[in-house]
Parts: structure tokens; sequence; C-alpha cells
């Protein structure tokens, strides 16, 4: 079942995508449903939905509506599972060589904005300063059952569905402030695209390997050209293993959003560059198009835009020195 989150005729709604590939069509679901909601409930309840909707609705063309993020995240867990990511990413941002040792004893991962997310369709700002803005190609799966310390074997009862995600990062401003030890975060803050839909989880088994892996195809492509291609399940970990380390002595609960990180072979700018040693591609820039394509997903397509002018957002200054004194007469009077 693929569910979508759309705004049609000036209204909200969640509803069930139906029809091929290019031809899809969105039926409303019953007044206040969401999408976690039905792909949560799952089994009968959630094929009572779906039939409701597609007897009670009239089929609206997907280009009739504007798509939102299926799901409001209640939180954005974005892990780095791909090994040939890193090796270019390393070399681009931080001038470094190899994957760390430690990227190989457990699946990493940051916390993102859960506020910044837009969808399938929209377009997305350049953030303020940067002048190095790239994409990433992800996957990202959606948890439905809340749990903690979840086995691993068991956590693929606790995702609810999959979509696509484009991390969209500001380079220039990832690589200062990693510098100091903490981050990305303001180079990840601007916008993050979740799209085009939910599929629920059933509907991608038949795309499991031998070893418990998403083989799907993923492609990104700027201005219809295609910059990367790869296979989801050359992930080093499987999404029940990225859940089981995102729930160990912490909760995970519904809405949670688990990213895979990006995808090798060109699932984002700054890999190549890394490989390279220049920046071609070149950085987005405004009037670019980027389309990521996931087999059995669909795809999302953004266009990159400027911030308006006069838009609102002072950058701060830098660090002012200060006397390190201990105690309030070490540094004279205090105002009252």
């Amino acid at each position: 079942m693929k569910l979508a989150s759309y705004r049609h005729g000036g209204v909200l709604h969640a509803g069930v995508v139906v029809g091929d590939p290019g031809d899809e069509r969105v039926c409303a679901l019953p007044p206040g449903a969401t999408v976690l909601d039905v792909a949560s409930a799952g089994g009968e309840s959630a094929g009572a939905a779906a039939s409701w909707a597609m007897t009670h609705s009239l089929p609206v063309p997907i280009s009739e509506v504007r798509l939102l993020p299926p799901v409001r995240p209640t939180s954005i867990r974005d892990f780095v599972a791909f090994e040939e990511h890193v090796e270019g990413v390393v070399r681009s941002v931080s001038g470094g060589a190899g994957v760390p040792a430690e990227w190989y004893e457990a699946p990493a991962f940051y916390f993102g904005n859960p506020h910044s997310v837009v969808g399938a369709n929209d377009d997305v700002e350049i953030p303020p300063g940067c002048s190095v803005f790239d994409f990433e190609l992800e996957i990202a799966a959606v948890v439905g059952i809340p749990g903690r310390d979840v086995d691993p074997r068991r956590a693929r009862e606790n995702i609810v569905g999959y979509t696509i995600l484009n991390d969209w990062s500001a380079r220039d401003l990832q690589a200062r402030e990693m510098k100091v030890g903490l981050g990305p975060a303001k180079g990840k803050d601007g916008s993050s695209t979740l799209g085009p839909w939910l599929v629920t989880a059933d509907e991608l088994e038949p795309f499991r390997d031998d070893d418990g892996y998403l083989a799907l195809e993923m492609r990104a492509l700027v201005n219809h050209v295609e910059v990367g291609h790869d296979l989801a399940s050359n992930a080093a970990w499987t999404f029940e293993e990225m859940l089981a380390h995102a729930s160990r002595g912490s909760w995970v609960g519904p809405g949670d959003v688990l990213g895979s990180g990006t995808g090798g072979n060109g699932g984002c700018l700054a890999e190549l560059w890394g490989r390279s040693g220049v920046q071609e591609p070149p950085p987005l820039a405004a009037g670019d198009v980027v389309r990521l394509e996931v087999e059995g997903l669909g795809a999302v397509e953004n266009r990159v835009v400027d911030r308006p002018a006069g838009a609102p957002g002072r950058a701060v200054g830098p660090a002012r020195a200060r006397s390190r004194a201990r105690s309030r007469s070490e540094i004279g009077s205090v105002p009252a």
C-alpha cells in the first residue's frame, strides 16, 4: 500500500495512492486519518481504511495535488551506512583519507531537524551563508511501533514503511562546524525532503535479498543527467540493525525516521569531489533540479532556489575574548 499526505483544494488529506507509475491517483482516507495511523494499524484495519478510500473518494491525479511529507517526523536519526560514500566524503569534507576505524564498529548517526522536512516537489532554499550546496540520496524507514532495546531479529515489526529521503547539505558550513568535534548541525539544518509517499513494509518484501537487505536500485539526477546509481543492499547494516542500535538504552517511537545514509557511487556530489579532487559536477545553484529515484518507492524532484532577498536571519559574529574571572569582584561593578 502507498499512503500519501497531500493538500488539494486548500484542504489537507491523507490518502491511498493507486494506479501505475506515471499515472498515479490518490483517494482520500476518512477525515482525521493520518498516514502513520493507517500504516501502524496494519492488517485488516489498514485494508479497511484503504477500501473505504477507494469506494468513497474520487481519485485525484497526483499532478493536481501538492504532495507533503508523508509523515511529520517526531525525530530524524540519519545514519551513514554506505562505506563507499564515507570514503569519498571524508576526503571532500574533512580532507582526510580512508574510512575511520570507528565507522566499522557500529552504525553511526546524527539527529536531523524534524521541523525542516519538505515535500516531494517543493522548492528547496540554499541555506544562508552556504556556497557549496549538495543533495544526498537516501532511503528512510518510518517507525510505527514503539520500542526500547529492540532485538534486531524482531525489529522489522517496528517499521511500518519506507520513503525517499534527501538530506540536503551545506558542505562548507558542515566542514567548518565539524572541526569543533560536533555536528553536522547547521550544515544539515535547512531542509530534508521526504516523499513522495510512504510505502508499507509488506510491499517491499519481494525486494529482500538472502541476507535480509532491501536490494532497491537508487538513482540521482541533476538537471536530468544521472550522477549517481547504487543498490540499497550495499549498506553495511540493515534497517533492522540500525533500529536496534538506535533503541539501545533509548526509546524509539511512532513517527521516528531512520535514514539509511547516502548511497555510494555518486549518491551525493561531495563523494564525487572527494574522489576526483575537483568540484565537478559543481555545487548546486539556484535553478538546478535534483531528482532522486528509488525502485519500489517512486521519485522526488526538487528545484533549488535562492533565499528571498531581505530574508531575516542575521549571522552571529565570532567569539569574544573573555577574562575567565571566577567571581564578580574580579570584573568590577555589576549594573543593578
